[in-house]
Order: structure tokens, then C-alpha cells, then sequence
């Protein structure tokens, strides 16, 4: 048995090889690539985190700012300019609407049904208009608006608690967990109408599916590997999918027993009328879909703004003087006022330009051959926009590493090709809007309730950790203590948050 396998192995990996490259294509003209290919892996051994600045690297490497990379069994190209991402989602938005095939989607994404991983097409069509037009309607989230706020102040309850608010003392918090409480609560509220039981054990398992959509999996790239399950991937997978689907399905079974006004009732109250499309698989898809769209991607950037804040007084203070003169001292932020507060969206911009939580956006793959920047696209060849890479860019940015809010005065709605942190084209994030009210929200009850400064002289670094959604490599740590301005303010939230709880 022994020496079968030391025979076979060998011959197995040649028979992959010349199968490999007997599909390559011979008459393409490709984007420049910064290396020669390895036989079988590709480019894959260039690959090192941070991803997006290693691509961004890649890029200065080739010399050109679209590139072609051979990633094992798959072609991907890679893009860093404005000009490229138009042509792209602009004239070839139909070409790339799609999403390369991906193990996590598979298994732990109902088989490539949520609106993330779908492939375009009617089905996926169809979950758009939905999340677009019924879950994550203004009108929808206006219905939600309370569950937001009430989270808000909790997370407001929660740090007054650490600190000594009668003594001025300055206390040291970790926000990061508190954050993630507070974006994970309001989706979870929002879905459900209140948090889930066993709550710990469902926020481990949503961060859990985030972290592995996000990652790299080597079998994506190397088929072959799925022969063996290298590194035990499927099935971390299947177990993670069976325990999330248990999750879902018992919110799904409470909300036909009670009826609740919810995101899962309304979803109900449509299968009714339409079983064939919102069964009960389509339903938890969404709903995954929306935990992990809407939860870590927006702690993480409330995290990174926070960061930025301390490390620019000067900034914070600005952002806190127009909180006082438009809000004033004796009632919290809504989010009705977040419109009449540039500088705290301009901040947000800010934010998103600097730290994207999408630095590469996620993946496209082209449906069919195209041209690009003067190149030929082969059909199924996955599409990696650095945005990351474009909104630092120099030749679109004055100092472009600098945390300047004021560059974007006020306008920090308008979306374009060179600042993208929700995508481009018609597979951009439909949860902007949530995002944007959940950021601006938490933000701005921080701002207005409490002081911040570091914990050391030195500033907060700012280093990027590993995955595609790019958290920060050290939680941040930071010194608050409540203002003496918002005393009186702070402990009627306290009031209502206790009366709640």
C-alpha cells in the first residue's frame, strides 16, 4: 500500500499538470503578470497578507495597474485604477455580474443562495429585489429605527458603567467586543425581533462564517485538494453549516408559531403567498446574508474611525463641536440628524477611504471573453478590484495617507470609480444605507457622550490584520470618561436602557 502510493502520487500530480495546462489559453493577449507561473500552484506562492497590499505591490512589480495572475486552476486578473473599474462595472457590468465558485458558498452558504455568492441570474435577481426593495428599504429601516437606537444607548449604558463619570477619572476599555455586541444585537433585533437564546454561541458561529467568507481556501485554487480535504476545510464547513442552519431554522419555526413584525415575518408572510420562491432555504439565505453583511463590517468600521480619532484630536473635536451646536446638550443623536452633520459624515468618508472593510471588494468573474484596458478577459476569469489601492492612490488623492475629513466637505454620499468602500456596478452592496445609519449613529453617540484620548503618548497604531475584510491587527485600546456636559443625558439613557433590559 505503501509504495502504491509513493508510484501513484507522482503520476497523479503530472496527469493534473498536463491536464492543467492543456486548458490554459494559447491566444489570449493577458495582462501583464509580475512573474513567471509555477507549474500546477501559479502565482500562488506571491500571494502573502495583507492581500491587498501585497497586490498592490504586484502591481507596481508588472508595472501596470491591471495584471494577470495564474492562482492554481484559476485565472484571475487583478485591477487598480478607476478608468479600469468603469470599464469594467460600467460597459462590462452584465459580463462581470457574477461570482467565482466558492467552497464556503457551497456548504455554508445554502449552496450558493444568498445574495453574496448567487450566481447572476434570475434567482439572484429575485433575492435583489427583495433585499433591495423589502428588507433594506428606507421605509424598512425607518420601521427599525428604534431597535437601532435602543442598542445605541445600550452601548452608551455599557461604557458609563466602566468609567467613573462624577470623578472625571479616565478608564481603559477595549471597544472592539463592545461594538460587536452592539451591530450584532441590532441585526439580530431587526431579524428577530430580540436576541437569540443562546446568544454567545451565535455570534461565535456568524463570526465564524464571516472569517472563513473572507479567508483564502487552498481548495478553491487546487481542486485536487478536495480529494483529501486538505487542512479539514469541508468539513469545518458542513459541521459550521448544520449548526448556523439549526440557528435559523429555530428563529424560522418561533416566528410561524408568533407572528412578529420582523425582517422573518414579513419573509413568512411572502411565503405564504409565493412558497415557490421564499422557502424556507431561501429565507435563512437572506438572513445569513444579512448577519454577515451587516454586523462585522460595520464594528469594524466604527473600530478603525475610533482609531483615527484619537490618534487627530484636533479632528475629534471638530467632529464634537458640531455635535453640540446642532444637537446640543440635553437630548442624544438621532438619525434623523445625521444629515445635518457633514463633518461627522465626512469623517465616516474618511474612514472608508483609509480602511475599506472590502479592500478587494468581493470577487467578480466574467461570464464570457472581454476586452479590458486593451486586454482579453477569457470567460471565468475572477476579477479583483483593489480599492484599497485606488481610494490611496496619488494621482486621485492630495496626500493620500493623511486622515483629512475635509476633503471630502460634506459629500460623503457621492460614490464614484475612484472611492468605492460598497462596490460599484449592480452587484454593489444593497445594505449601504444600514450601514451608513449604524456607523453614524454609533459614531456620533460617542462623540457627543463622551472624551477619548490614548492610552500611551504615542499613537494608536494602525496596522492591518489578516483577512479579506481587513480588521485591525490590534484591538483598539483607548482611555474614555463621560462628558460632565452629557451627565444628565447619559443617565436617562441608562433609565431607558434598564427599563429595556
Amino acid at each position: 500500500m505503501e509504495l502504491n502510493v509513493y508510484f501513484t502520487t507522482p503520476l497523479l500530480i503530472l496527469f493534473v499538470y498536463l491536464v492543467h495546462k492543456s486548458l490554459a489559453p494559447r491566444s489570449h493577449r493577458l495582462p501583464p503578470s509580475p512573474a513567471a507561473a509555477l507549474p500546477i500552484i501559479g502565482h500562488l506562492h506571491l500571494l502573502k497578507q495583507p492581500l491587498h497590499r501585497q497586490l498592490h505591490h504586484l502591481s507596481q512589480t508588472s508595472g501596470s495597474p491591471i495584471f494577470f495572475l495564474k492562482l492554481g486552476f484559476r485565472r484571475a486578473v487583478v485591477v487598480s485604477s478607476p478608468d479600469l473599474v468603469e470599464e469594467c462595472l460600467t460597459k462590462h457590468d452584465i459580463v462581470f455580474a457574477n461570482r467565482p465558485h466558492q467552497l464556503v458558498h457551497k456548504y455554508v452558504a445554502y449552496n450558493h443562495t444568498t445574495m453574496i455568492g448567487a450566481p447572476y441570474g434570475d434567482h439572484w435577481r429575485r433575492l435583489r429585489r427583495v433585499g433591495a426593495q423589502e428588507l433594506l428599504s428606507p421605509a424598512r429601516l425607518n420601521s427599525f429605527l428604534r431597535i437601532r437606537e435602543d442598542e445605541a444607548r445600550h452601548l452608551v449604558s455599557s461604557l458609563e458603567k466602566l468609567a467613573s463619570s462624577r470623578h472625571g477619572i479616565f478608564s481603559k476599555v477595549v471597544l472592539r467586543p463592545r461594538l460587536s455586541q452592539f451591530t450584532f444585537n441590532m441585526m439580530i433585533k431587526m431579524i428577530a425581533g430580540k436576541t437569540e437564546g443562546d446568544q454567545r454561541r451565535f455570534s461565535e458561529l456568524i463570526n465564524e462564517a464571516f472569517q472563513m467568507a473572507m479567508a483564502s481556501n487552498p481548495q478553491d485554487f487546487l481542486p485536487f485538494l478536495q480529494w483529501i480535504d486538505y487542512g479539514g476545510s469541508t468539513k469545518k464547513m458542513i459541521s459550521l453549516s448544520k449548526k448556523l442552519d439549526g440557528f435559523f431554522q429555530i428563529l424560522v419555526d418561533e416566528h410561524r408559531l408568533e407572528k412578529r413584525n420582523t425582517l422573518i415575518g414579513h419573509l413568512l408572510s411572502q411565503q405564504e403567498s409565493q412558497p415557490e420562491f421564499y422557502s424556507d432555504q431561501t429565507i435563512k439565505a437572506l438572513l445569513l446574508g444579512l448577519i454577515v453583511g451587516g454586523t462585522e463590517t460595520s464594528s469594524l468600521t466604527i473600530e478603525w474611525a475610533m482609531s483615527l480619532l484619537v490618534n487627530n484630536p484636533h479632528v475629534l473635536q471638530k467632529a464634537r463641536q458640531e455635535l453640540d451646536s446642532r444637537i446640543g446638550f440635553r437630548r442624544l443623536i438621532k438619525e434623523e440628524d445625521l444629515s445635518n452633520l457633514p463633518y461627522l459624515g465626512s469623517i465616516i468618508s474618511e474612514t472608508f477611504r483609509l480602511f475599506p472593510v472590502g479592500p478587494l471588494l468581493v470577487p467578480h468573474q466574467s461570464s464570457e471573453d472581454c476586452v479590458v484596458g486593451g486586454y482579453d478577459i477569457p470567460r471565468g476569469t475572477t476579477l479583483f478590484i483593489n480599492a484599497w489601492a485606488i481610494h490611496r492612490d496619488p494621482k486621485l488623492w492630495d496626500e493620500p495617507t493623511v486622515f483629512n475629513p475635509d476633503r471630502f466637505d460634506g459629500n460623503y454620499q457621492v460614490y464614484n470609480h475612484k472611492f468605492m468602500p460598497f462596490g460599484m456596478g449592480r452587484r454593489s452592496c444593497p445594505g449601504s444605507g444600514l450601514g451608513l445609519r449604524t456607523v453614524g449613529l454609533a459614531l456620533g453617540f460617542l462623540i457627543q457622550c463622551f472624551e477619548w484620548e490614548r492610552t500611551t503618548i504615542e499613537e494608536v497604531e494602525l496596522d492591518e490584520g489578516v483577512g479579506l475584510s481587513m480588521p485591525k491587527m490590534k484591538p483598539l485600546e483607548v482611555m474614555c470618561k463621560p462628558r460632565e456636559v452629557m451627565y444628565e443625558v447619559i443617565q436617562e439613557a441608562i433609565l431607558q436602557d434598564t427599563s429595556l433590559g
